[in-house]
């Protein structure tokens, strides 16, 4: 446990002293993940399916605010929606338009979770944006991830239902109603919204409280209910999931939540103090837990040296572990009458 902390201490200290080019990595590689997987599932429009345009992008992104990340994936969402037609990409830019007014409604601080619901899909752990959204943000979080799983599943329609939508014979009000039909009536997707939503409030108010432990009794609980809730949700609604995937998705995604509690909150809960103390009007209950840190001594070497060396017969001698000291006895003397060259010379002499 020691090493882990120590580790720790030091990935903090040098993302402290480069987190100038630290982080337009980590953004470059979240918004080319997100590019990517949009290509990979959609992918109708030549132009924009091509590495070099994603990296184009990504690299943007990266020294752009998480904004324009989340925009340039909608905007790649319409223009493959139009390669399939042009009734698709306005069905798709009216969908934004609505998720965009929600969303920007309730809260725009949490674009991160917008981006990474569709990424998390894409890497088969979905269940970790809502633990990741409960432990660092809060419950309105749980809006801009829901929005991400209504456009991951809208993307999925479109993929699935892309030669219907192409057909020519197809006519453009048949078009959107298969599209309306394909979302309104998607009952896995309400059913992960509805485990997104659940899973992030339980973990929230779990982690706030105070006992022991808070954080990783909400990873697990919220683990363990977006579990049920999608397995007996699947089964009550004749869903057809496998079962395999989502405890493996619930069981990896709880492992990433407490690798977040690790880093973000850290506490030695052993050494946790309950005190009280009052004023004229209140009296306070304060519990306080410390943050598990481990303090790294720097080891400073020094090396001393005589002025005069001994003959080569006398370093025989001499003790091993300081080969560079010539080691005498010397008398206590007091200050006036002590000659330091004196004292040694008689000293070697002796010798």
């Amino acid at each position: 446990m020691t090493a882990l902390l120590i580790l720790k201490q030091k990935i903090k200290e040098f993302y402290g002293e480069h987190d100038t080019w630290i982080l337009p990595i980590l953004k470059f590689i979240l918004a080319f993940g997100l590019f990517k997987g949009i290509n990979t599932t959609l992918g109708f429009m030549g132009k924009l399916d091509n590495i070099f345009v994603v990296l184009i992008l990504a690299l943007l992104c990266s020294v752009m605010p998480v904004n324009t990340m989340t925009i340039l994936g909608c905007v790649l969402i319409i223009g493959h929606c139009y390669a399939v037609g042009i009734e698709v990409a306005g069905f798709a830019l009216l969908l934004m338009i609505l998720l965009m007014i929600l969303f920007l409604r309730f809260t725009s601080k949490d674009n991160v979770a917008l981006v990474l619901t569709p990424v998390s899909f894409a890497f088969h752990i979905p269940a970790a944006v809502p633990i990741g959204c409960g432990l660092l943000r809060g419950p309105a979080s749980a809006v801009p991830a829901g929005c991400g799983v209504i456009l991951y599943y809208f993307m999925r329609l479109v993929k699935d239902k892309a030669g219907v939508l192409q057909g020519k014979e197809t006519e453009a009000v048949q078009k959107l109603q298969i599209l309306l039909d394909g979302l309104v009536k998607n009952q896995e997707m309400w059913l992960a919204i509805i485990a997104f939503a659940t899973a992030t409030l339980l973990v929230y108010l779990i982690r706030r409280s105070s006992f022991d432990y808070s954080w990783r009794i909400a990873v697990v609980t919220g683990a363990v209910v977006y579990i049920v809730l999608m397995l007996f949700g699947s089964m009550f609604m004749s869903i057809s999931m496998e079962m395999g995937s989502v405890i493996i998705a619930g069981v990896v995604s709880a492992l990433i939540g407490l690798v977040i509690e690790f880093f973000v909150l850290g506490v030695d809960y052993s050494r946790s103090e309950v005190t009280q103390f009052e004023d004229d009007e209140y009296v306070y209950y304060v519990k306080a837990v410390p943050k598990s840190l481990v303090s790294q001594t720097k080891k400073s070497v020094k090396k001393f040296s005589s002025n005069k060396k001994s003959d080569d017969s006398d370093l025989d001698d001499l003790d091993e572990e300081t080969p560079e000291q010539d080691a005498a006895p010397v008398e206590h003397v007091s200050e006036e009458d002590f000659d330091f060259e004196k004292q040694l010379e008689e000293s070697l002499k002796d010798l």
